[in-house]
Formats: structure tokens, sequence, C-alpha cells
């Protein structure tokens, strides 16, 4: 009988941790809107007197997968320059996103 309980508890604990070792699929920054977005602006040529530039930028995603940017609100002019240009007209590659539905995205950019 104290063998059968042994065994029990083992296997009672093989099987919980075989359930815990079982991974979901990981969303990754190339999965989801925001890290695409990343991908675009990540890639900059700022000099060391922004050491950080914030801003909230409004936008569509067209029915081609295109983002038009509405707005870019931020007290930087460069830095509306720069994400209106990266990111306007560019594709994205998503399947769960709303075209027409206006997203906004805190964009934050460090030396």
């Amino acid at each position: 009988m104290r063998k059968f309980k042994t065994v029990s508890v083992a296997f009672a604990l093989f099987a919980t941790m075989s359930a815990f070792a079982i991974e979901g699929k990981k969303g990754t920054k190339e999965n989801n809107l925001s890290g695409q977005i990343y991908e675009m602006l990540k890639e900059n040529q700022f000099n060391a007197d922004y050491k950080e530039m914030t801003a909230e930028v409004r936008f569509i995603v067209s029915e081609k997968g295109e983002l038009v940017v509405l707005s870019v609100e931020t007290k930087d002019e460069i830095l509306e320059g720069f994400v209106k240009t990266r990111l306007n007209y560019q594709k994205v590659e998503l399947d769960n996103v709303a075209p027409g539905r206006v997203y906004k995205l805190p964009v934050r950019i460090t030396a």
C-alpha cells in the first residue's frame, strides 16, 4: 500500500510539472502592430542633444494594410516629421487589425 501511495504522488507531481512545461504561442515583436512600428522607428540619426523625445501617434490602417498617420502630438517638430516620414503609407502584416479603426500609440525615442 505504501508503494502505491508513493507511485501515485510521484505520478501526480510528474503530471503537474508537465502541464506547466507546455509553452503557449508567445507574441513576438514582429507579430504585433507596436512591434512592427518599433522596427520602423528604431534606426534614427538624432543628435546627442535630444536625450528623450516623446509623442503620441494617431493612425489608421487602410484596407491595403498600410499605416496612415493622422496626427503626431509632440513638442518636437523634428520628431513629428521623422515619425510621419517613417510610418506614413508603410505596409504592416497582421490579421487582427481592423481597417479604418483609429489607433493611438505612444512613441519614445531615447539617445
